[in-house]
């Protein structure tokens, strides 16, 4: 029987995470932290037993390389990878680039907290998480989910936002619920589907120290 399986993970730590800097589709590398923390997925990964026939990650350096990390563990490095821009982050527009602090001071807390936390409230210039789930949640199901269906092991590397779609659809989460799902970073999440594409289990690999 196949295994269909499909595992999510968020890029390691960025150097504009570490700084507390709005990203969105601005390209910075990982921090040390990191690339250990997408070397610890790929070892959890590895003493799960899984390896993979596809991957899929977004036009940004920081998920392409969490993704080599992982697939490098796993001694997958030749494995064929689909990129795309439909899994970038979501746009944060004019708050790309701004310290989130500096950002409350000159917009309020509460305003930001909105564009940040709400559903369908873009910041100046950018994109709202459901502007998000509209432009990946279609490649998921054109792309990412038939593979799965034809029995190809599955990993996507992508970003905060871009994530939250599909778990949206994965996990049977509304407009309400998303906003508020936290990814922690180099935490792969393993699903096993069904054949109808609905989800037989879930397992959240809890992070662990990379070895070195």
């Amino acid at each position: 029987m196949s295994e269909r399986l499909l595992v999510l993970v968020r890029h390691g730590q960025s150097d504009w995470n570490l700084k507390n800097l709005f990203t969105g589709w601005k390209d910075p590398d990982l921090t040390e932290l990191g690339v250990s923390e997408a070397k610890a997925a790929g070892q959890g990964l590895k003493k799960l037993g899984l390896a993979f026939d596809t991957a899929f990650t977004s036009d940004l350096t920081r998920a392409q390389h969490t993704l080599n990390l992982i697939l490098g563990e796993l001694g997958q490095t030749g494995l064929h990878v689909e990129k795309s821009q439909a899994l970038n982050e979501r746009d944060y527009g004019d708050l790309s680039g701004l310290n989130k602090d500096d950002a409350r001071k000159k917009w309020g807390e509460d305003q930001v907290h909105l564009w940040r936390r709400s559903y369908d409230v873009p910041p100046p210039g950018g994109e709202s998480l459901k502007d998000t789930v509209a432009r990946a949640l279609p490649y998921y199901n054109q792309h990412i989910l038939p593979a799965v269906l034809r029995g190809e092991r599955v990993i996507v590397a992508a970003h905060g936002n871009s994530l939250r779609a599909l778990v949206m659809v994965l996990d049977g989460l509304t407009p309400e619920t998303i906003p508020s799902m936290e990814l922690a970073t180099g935490v792969p999440l393993v699903y096993r589907l069904k054949a109808d594409s609905t989800v037989e289990s879930k397992q959240v690999l809890e992070p662990a120290k990379a070895e070195a």
